[in-house]
């Protein structure tokens, strides 16, 4: 078993190629529900990587896509599932069961430590309540602040916001946007092209007077001075 936190030793060639990029994503796929009915598959960028925390594995494989790191426990995958994908050269990185980060913290730390710019999260949410609430939580935590994270969830997109952040959002007017506080208090909050503004606006933990904004632009923008905030775009278009 390789050392805690550190990839196997057949991986460096694999972030070596990935590394010539300017722009390095890693695409998470977490282990809670993807709604088939919804098209989560991503467009791939030239020189992505595909992680899958443990039983992610089986939504990254959902949509044709194979993870080049399978990381955590591998209590979710069965020895078959181990053996047909390392024969197509996924590589695996296992932790004990008695470890102390879940499946997912310890795909986003990985994320951190091959240097990616952003990380896109899929399956992070349904199934049991706890994981999908202890899922959002962290990605509030210090430790991922040189990601741009952003969670896939069709119809909804959520992106965390943190210290003089900016987001631009461009889609159909009538769309809804949620601002949600993951820290005690976000400040300085602006926004441009929802119905109800937002002008250097505090925002504290818990509050929900911003949720369910709407879109009365076909291009918005929020920015903040201090805090950790999520931004939920939701495309009502989508909507069942």
């Amino acid at each position: 078993m390789p050392a805690e936190g550190m990839p196997p030793e057949s991986t460096p060639s694999l972030l070596r190629h990935r590394r010539r990029f300017l722009f390095m994503r890693a695409i998470i796929f977490a282990n809670g529900v993807i709604e088939p009915d919804y098209p989560t598959h991503p467009d791939l960028l030239e020189g992505d990587l595909i992680i899958a925390a443990d039983g992610g594995m089986r939504n990254s494989l959902l949509y044709g896509i194979q993870p080049d790191i399978v990381i955590g426990d591998l209590d979710s995958i069965s020895e078959e599932e181990k053996k047909l994908l390392s024969g197509a050269s996924t590589h695996f990185i296992t932790y004990p069961q008695d470890k102390d980060q879940t499946d997912l913290e310890l795909a986003l730390g990985y994320a951190v430590q091959i240097g990616a710019d952003e990380a896109l999260l899929l399956g992070l949410l349904g199934g049991r309540l706890d994981q999908t609430i202890a899922n959002i939580l962290l990605l509030s935590r210090d430790n991922y602040s040189s990601l741009r994270l952003i969670v896939s969830a069709p119809p909804d997109t959520a992106h965390l916001l943190r210290e003089q952040d900016e987001l631009i959002i461009e889609a159909k007017i009538g769309d809804l946007v949620s601002l949600i506080p993951l820290s005690m208090e976000v400040y300085g909050v602006t926004t441009y092209g929802l119905h109800w503004e937002l002008n250097n606006a505090k925002l504290g933990f818990g509050s929900t007077l911003s949720i369910s904004n709407e879109m009365i632009a076909p291009r918005i923008s929020i920015k903040m001075n201090g805090g950790k905030l999520l931004v939920v775009h939701r495309r009502v278009g989508n909507m069942k």
